[in-house]
């Protein structure tokens, strides 16, 4: 958002700088980015002075070229000239020696002292087109003055110099989005006053063009004021305006359109004026239309409505888009003669869905989709109103039309003492207090011992609580106010909640139940000479019943392992041989060693996953697959996704339940294991498929979780995908794979997959083939052929240098 120095002046007083002042506002919250010098004419008409030319001859060498002499006040120069309009004893406009000038089009030069055609030449004298003045070029400009040669032609042309400021205006700060709240800000930071337009002079003068106004949402309209204007003219704005217009990066258009911009910017308040003459019905009714309905905007290009989409009508037809944009017919001609003047205070809400839909951005929906003044509308329209008839002349002729059904109140805040010292940090007086906030318009209505309440106006959208009325006092007062101690902490108003074990389960339990498993409960008795057996130890030793019913239920169990397996069995001994399941459960062991007899004993929340049988039910559409080893790691690389555990490590596990698989490990901890159960184990249990299982520690998951929802644009720029087959030796996993890939590229390598694995005969024994795909993005331009031929050239380096790969090619 810019802001014109200059213009800001208007409403405060500030004898600082400009790059001073931008660091106030810079501590007050409102970034500045830049500050940076503007001239209503380009150069400044730099090193140009009004001359009178003496003498003019023909040039002897050039038919189109006179010569001539010209006095530029404290000298008299030779200058050759080739406009034809050119002749003694008139007042011009003098380019001197050195001078760069700026024409209207095309890119500026230097002027130089040389000879042309024999002639000596000391300087150029210039049409209003050659110094930025204006479009012609039928010769040069000569003036009606009496002002002395030599005079500064900045001076002549009142040329004024100003500074834009650059704020990076956030979003919840719709209340600076102009410059009286700009201006707002320094009076609250700088304790001065503020000095905004009075608006006593508008009064009514009659009542003949009166156009009533209806609203049938008053939701997405809860605010419309308006007035009627006669008579007026429509031409070129005064200087003054056009140049508040221009420092900011607008374009001048009328008088009409340029003094709404100039309010909208002023005050924050959008409007928006018709041309009455063409207000069928003389009638407008802020309402929604049909979906589906044809309307065509000021740019002349055709959109359709949705049924939310807020439009300004006449008894006929649509006039404008509420809070967005004009309609080809309501804007403001040459030949408008009477307006009405719209100021309303329209749904964020809508505003925003409707400007996204349509994908439309404009100053005024800038402002609605961040929250406006609802007690602005009014102020606005007076200003403009005034403004017109002094620019544009013509007659206030109806009543001011406010249709406010439900007035906007106040917000009233309590705030603590002590509150305000601990988020702060420090303890700023009372009374300080009191005048940083009554300077921010925030109104102290009620007064205790160690509270106050707050009355905060609808425009402050960003203060709603207690803590935001604390950041108000504290961004005021000064972040470089606040002194630090040597142990930095923080502090907060809201109470988080505890996380909670059962919900995290639960989270997980959806998303296993969601793909397709089945929850089992099971006993944690179960028999020890499942693991006497076959010589399994774990951790600790078994904790035995003092008081057992069997030895089938000897002792606590030491895995989830052997109890799923007899669930296991049990269906599919019933031909229920498909098997996804899943258990919430825990484990026990004893230490022998320790004095104190309670902390022998453990337990230990874990959660267990079995798979078996075929992924699908049998079906006409296609083969069934039996459930390998990789569907069991699909399931739990989803789960931990879902928690956003992040820094994982896999290592081949060696352990004696499993043929083969795979150790988690977050650090120096376990957080699970998964494979293959041993034939053997299954046997005991008569069952004959291969059953699939993980261990996952439950309670170490839910201590690491990071669970986040994470929203991103969607890329601009095109994926590249490619693929590469190399041998490797057996051992090399994929994970080891993917570090190296990684570690190599981190910026482009999005993602890498492995599409096709072969051991076989057809390549060296102890060998594996991989066919790997590379998906590469650069999320800042498109990737040529050379930057991704660059990448994978690094890739096919890393593989045969560091993992001795054989690249097939």
């Amino acid at each position: 958002m810019k802001i014109s120095y200059n213009w800001l002046k208007q409403y405060i007083d500030i004898p600082e700088s400009a790059e001073d002042i931008g660091k106030v506002l810079t501590s007050t919250g409102l970034e500045v980015e830049s500050v940076e010098a503007f001239e209503t004419v380009k150069g400044g008409l730099a090193g140009l002075v009004i001359g009178e030319v003496l003498t003019c001859g023909k040039h002897p060498n050039a038919d189109k070229l006179s010569v001539t002499t010209v006095n530029v006040g404290d000298k008299v120069l030779p200058i050759v000239c080739g406009a034809a309009n050119v002749a003694a004893g008139q007042k011009v406009v003098v380019a001197l020696p050195g001078t760069t000038v700026h024409p209207t089009k095309g890119d500026s030069f230097t002027i130089k002292a040389t000879k042309i055609r024999g002639e000596v030449s000391e300087g150029m004298i210039c049409a209003e087109d050659e110094i930025g003045l204006g479009e012609s070029h039928a010769g040069i400009m000569v003036l009606n003055t009496k002002a002395a040669n030599g005079t500064p032609a900045a001076e002549y042309f009142n040329v004024q110099t100003d500074f834009v400021i650059e704020i990076g205006l956030t979003p919840n700060r719709a209340d600076a989005a102009s410059h009286i709240g700009v201006a707002r800000d320094i009076k609250a930071a700088k304790n001065r006053a503020l000095n905004i337009p009075v608006v006593d002079g508008f009064k009514i003068e009659n009542n003949n063009l009166a156009i009533p106004v209806e609203v049938e949402n008053t939701a997405a309209c809860p605010r419309y004021s308006a007035v009627t204007i006669s008579g007026v003219t429509i031409s070129e704005s005064p200087e003054w305006l056009k140049n508040r217009l221009k420092s900011i990066g607008l374009s001048p258009i009328n008088n009409i359109v340029d003094i709404t911009n100039f309010v909208l910017h002023e005050t924050g308040q959008p409007l928006h004026a018709f041309d009455a003459d063409r207000i069928t019905g003389k009638k407008v009714i802020v309402r929604t239309l049909p979906a589906g309905t044809k309307f065509k905007t000021l740019d002349d290009k055709e959109r359709t409505l949705t049924a939310n989409d807020l439009m300004i009508c006449n008894t006929a037809e649509p006039m404008c888009i509420a809070g967005v944009f004009g309609g080809i017919k309501s804007g403001i001609t040459a030949t408008t003669k009477n307006i009405f003047l719209e100021s309303a205070y329209f749904s964020a809400d809508y505003v925003r869905k409707t400007g996204m839909h349509h994908q439309l951005k404009t100053d005024a929906s800038f402002r609605f989709e961040r929250g406006t003044d609802p007690n602005m509308t009014v102020y606005a329209l007076k200003r403009a109103a005034l403004l017109i008839k002094e620019i544009a002349g013509g007659t206030i002729s109806s009543d001011v039309v406010d249709v406010y059904p439900n007035k906007v109140e106040n917000r009233l805040i309590s705030v603590k003492d002590k509150h305000i010292t601990r988020l702060i940090g420090k303890n700023i007086p009372r009374e300080e207090v009191f005048t940083i906030l009554e300077n921010l318009e925030i109104a102290i209505v009620q007064k205790e011992v160690e509270t106050f309440t707050v009355s905060v106006p609808p425009y402050r959208v960003d203060v709603l609580q207690e803590a935001d009325v604390v950041e108000e006092i504290l961004r005021i007062y000064g972040f470089n106010n606040i002194e630090l101690t040597e142990i930095a902490g923080t502090d907060y108003l809201a109470e988080f909640p505890e996380k909670d074990s059962n919900k995290f389960k639960r989270t997980l339990s959806s998303q296993l139940v969601g793909n397709g498993f089945y929850e089992i409960l099971t006993n944690s008795l179960t028999n020890v000479a499942y693991q006497q057996k076959h010589n399994l130890t774990f951790t600790g030793t078994p904790v035995e019943m003092l008081n057992k019913l069997s030895e089938e239920q000897g002792i606590l169990r030491q895995t989830m392992l052997f109890t799923g397996l007899e669930v296991c069995a049990y269906n599919i001994n019933r031909k229920q041989k498909d098997l996804k399941l899943f258990e919430f459960g825990k484990i026990y062991w004893k230490n022998e060693s320790g004095e104190d007899v309670t902390k022998r004993y453990t337990e230990e929340e874990r959660l267990a996953l079995y798979m078996s049988g075929y992924t699908e039910t049998e079906n006409w559409q296609a083969k069934t697959k039996a459930v390998t080893y990789y569907d069991l790691a699909q399931q739990v690389v989803q789960l931990l996704d879902k928690v956003n555990l992040e820094n994982l490590k896999q290592e081949k596990l060696e352990d004696p339940l499993f043929e083969y698989g795979m150790k988690l490990m977050k650090g120096n901890k376990e957080i699970g294991k998964l494979g293959k159960v041993k034939t053997s184990l299954t046997k005991d249990f008569g069952i004959k498929q291969e059953i699939f299982y993980a261990d996952l520690n439950t309670a170490l998951l839910f201590r690491s979780a990071n669970p986040k929802f994470v929203v991103q644009e969607v890329p601009k720029f095109p994926e590249v995908r490619r693929d590469l087959s190399l041998v490797l030796d057996k051992q090399v996993t994929f994970d080891e794979i993917r570090t190296l890939v990684l570690t190599t590229e981190k910026k482009l390598v999005k993602e890498i997959i492995a599409f096709d694995v072969y051991e076989g005969d057809k390549i060296p024994a102890g060998k594996k083939a991989y066919a790997l795909g590379f998906t590469l993005l650069d999320e800042s331009k498109t990737l040529t052929d050379d930057e991704i031929e660059k990448v994978m050239t690094r890739l096919m380096g890393a593989f045969e240098g560091k993992m001795g790969a054989v690249i097939r090619k």
